[in-house]
């Protein structure tokens, strides 16, 4: 009997790498989160519904799919950056607002309620 070796698999929803790096995780982890905004996208681009109810849907249903396991990660810096990157993509398309439109960080959390992704991740 022949045991292959692998340099990534999956073990109960996370992506485990030979050299035990998490980079492979968290893509993973980022496009588990923008699969769970394509089922919700009915819901976030309804204009009828207001924003800070979008932030709390956001919050319950998008973002813990993002963070699934992050409690075992070791995180880089880089990691945190690419969370939060997908995260203000995400905030931003359902605000209606592009990068475009130079409307800071802030203001779009403030609106939509949602907490900085590093904030989540170190608790």
């Amino acid at each position: 009997m022949r045991v292959v070796t692998l340099d990534i698999f999956r073990y109960l929803g996370s992506m485990l790498q030979k050299d035990g790096d998490i980079d492979e995780d968290v893509r993973h982890r980022i496009s588990a989160g923008w699969l769970k905004w394509r089922q919700a996208s009915s819901v976030l681009y309804d204009r009828r519904v207001p924003q800070k109810l979008n932030g709390k849907f956001y919050k319950t249903a998008i973002r813990p799919a993002m963070l699934y396991g992050a409690e075992c990660w070791s995180t880089k810096r880089r990691h945190v950056q690419q969370l939060s990157v997908a995260e203000m993509r995400m905030l931003r398309w359902f605000c209606g607002h592009t990068r475009r439109d130079r409307v800071r960080n802030e203001a779009i959390r403030e609106r939509v309620g949602v907490a900085p992704i590093e904030k989540k991740l170190t608790q």
